[in-house]
């Protein structure tokens, strides 16, 4: 067995994760900009414990709340500057998968005053990223986890993501009570999102040794859960921890496995239809572990005794998954796979069988 596992981020489980553990924020710095969107910090309580937390250990704050979903390279690069100007010493993101990607950008740019919106892609800059704290509310990227950063470049609309050592953040406090008031669809979303990365991630040959055991961890997990979900919107607590922890094991999955065809795909349905990530990912799921059975078959027996028949496994994400309105055609599908005709994407190779971009226009043009 050949492989390297790599999670240098101090990660908290538990309920009231971050109120017993605030002193852990002092060690980053005397102040901090903490990173939100929205109404989700709010509404799931984490934004009123972390101002507590930081409150009781002495350290100044300050609040950028402008962060949306596929955060855009110049609001980051914006937040890096309000950081700047508050003179943070690390950055608080509190939010779903968005926020915490961003966070990681953020930090970027807060120590790089002469860095430009577009050349976060480069990867070269002169100083260390300020240190990241990250909360979850939402049981599906992992990014807690993850040295991985998807940002949206505002002249294309086009997702890219950014990687690297510089992107785990320092401590993540991971308590599963922050995503009780997720509404229905943004947990379904989500969930589907984590189940595409435990299963995605399942299927690469980086997935040994102890990937393994959090892969086989997560996907009944998550799969258990998605079960609920289908069958009815009144979500338990139960369920919201099972979705969430599934959630961070697939995170460690993905940290080292990566993703499959399945997530670039996903990009073109969210940045021309508007399909929220997870449930874009979802869109291909059927013709991903079809292609597994064929040039997977031992591991997708595995996946089979972990789950149920792939038939019914793909029903129960078809029936999640809502793609009304949505044709995308022949024209248009391989006008769309363009993008992958210089360079293919990893995802492809890593997919069982590999992926060409002829074959991704025919999967894009059957949705």
């Amino acid at each position: 067995m050949n492989g390297t596992v790599y999670m240098p981020v101090k990660c908290i489980f538990g309920k009231n994760a971050l109120s017993d553990n605030a002193s852990l924020l002092s060690a980053l710095g005397r102040r901090c900009l903490i990173l939100t969107g929205g109404s989700g910090a709010k509404k799931s309580g984490a934004l009123a414990d972390a101002e507590a937390a930081l409150e009781k250990e002495g350290i100044g704050f300050s609040i950028f709340d402008g962060i949306g979903e596929n955060p855009l390279i110049s609001v980051c690069r914006e937040a890096g500057e309000a950081a700047r100007k508050t003179d943070a010493e690390f950055i608080l993101g509190i939010g779903g998968g968005s926020v915490l990607d961003a966070a990681k950008a953020v930090a970027i740019y807060a120590s790089n005053a002469d860095l430009s919106a577009i050349d976060i892609y480069k990867r070269e800059y002169k100083n260390k990223p300020l240190p990241v704290a990250l909360v979850g509310t939402t049981s599906g990227t992992g990014s807690e986890v993850t040295a991985v950063s998807v940002l949206t470049n505002d002249e294309t609309g086009i997702k890219k993501s950014i990687s690297g050592d510089d992107c785990y953040a320092k401590i993540a406090f991971c308590d599963a009570g922050y995503t009780s008031s997720l509404p229905y669809a943004s947990t379904v979303s989500t969930a589907l999102d984590a189940f595409a990365h435990a299963v995605e991630g399942y299927f690469t040959n980086k997935c040994v040794g102890p990937v393994m055991l959090w892969a086989e961890k997560c996907i009944p997990m998550i799969y258990e859960g998605l079960k609920e979900l289908s069958g009815s919107e009144n979500i338990s607590d139960e369920l919201r921890e099972k979705l969430y922890y599934g959630s961070v094991y697939a995170g460690l999955v993905i940290n080292t496995c990566g993703t499959a065809f399945p997530h670039p795909l996903g990009y073109v349905l969210t940045e021309n239809y508007g399909i929220p990530h997870g449930t874009a990912c979802a869109a291909f799921f059927a013709p991903y572990i079809d292609r597994c059975a064929v040039f997977a078959p031992e591991k997708t027996e595995k996946f089979i005794s972990m789950t149920d028949s792939l038939e019914k496994v793909k029903a129960v994400v078809a029936s999640l998954t809502d793609l009304r309105g949505i044709s995308i055609g022949r024209e248009n599908a391989e006008k769309y796979a363009l993008r992958w005709q210089s360079v293919l994407p990893r995802n492809f190779a890593a997919s069982p069988g590999g992926l060409t971009q002829e074959e991704a226009a025919e999967i894009l043009a059957e949705i």
